[in-house]
């Protein structure tokens, strides 16, 4: 199972550049047919905006966006690259534009759709999708916050913590840095401490900013 990275959540953004508004809007969509139904709903919903155009990129699918009568790669495709700029798949953009009753000019355009659909990136987020090991690993509370240092350091998550005579951790590690992982364990603590390999998911977990 691949990694890849998509949107943490759904998310809209709006701004007005030269009295024209444009709303961004982001979903995390794992099929076209969501995608598709995502950019019906757009439609249906600014029914009255003067453009609705659209980006999506599938993960072992389809790539495909529109400017929906706006000046031939001046929308469309600027959505687009905002997306794979961020390497994000299963994701889809809609921004809307209505119209203020000045022109941007190519240039203006780009920029501006180019930035609705930024601006609604940064507001969803971005996600890792991988498989993670879940890892149990009770430690001594002198040694908490070490093993909380060194969790980060592998890019892993501590997902539960339970307090009783030890701490009880519940980690997550990307499976490709598991084994290092808990070897580092093992040699910082002179082979008192282990972990336990309890189980594997494959999930999104969000992306430290």
């Amino acid at each position: 199972m691949e990694e890849y990275i998509i949107p943490t959540r759904d998310a809209v953004e709006e701004f007005v550049e030269k009295r024209s508004r444009f709303i961004g809007h982001i979903w995390v969509t794992p099929t076209e047919e969501e995608a598709v139904a995502r950019i019906k709903e757009m439609r249906e919903k600014h029914y009255d905006a003067s453009h609705n155009v659209y980006a999506y990129i599938i993960h072992h699918g389809p790539t495909r966006f529109s400017d929906d009568g706006e000046p031939g790669g001046t929308a469309g495709m600027p959505t687009l690259q905002v997306l794979q700029r961020e390497g994000l798949e299963d994701v889809c953009c809609v921004v809307t534009r209505y119209f203020g009753g000045i022109l941007l000019g190519a240039g203006g355009l780009v920029r501006a759709y180019a930035h609705g659909a930024k601006s609604a990136v940064d507001a969803a987020g971005k996600s890792v999708k991988r498989v993670w090991d879940v890892l149990y690993l009770p430690i001594p509370y002198s040694w908490y916050e070490r093993i909380r240092l060194e969790v980060k350091a592998f890019g892993g998550i501590i997902r539960d913590t339970q307090f009783g005579a030890d701490v009880e951790l519940e980690v997550l590690t990307p499976q490709s840095q598991t084994q290092d992982f808990l070897a580092r364990i093992i040699d910082l603590s002179g082979g008192t401490l282990e972990g336990l390999i309890a189980a594997q998911e494959y999930r999104a977990f969000p992306l430290e900013p």
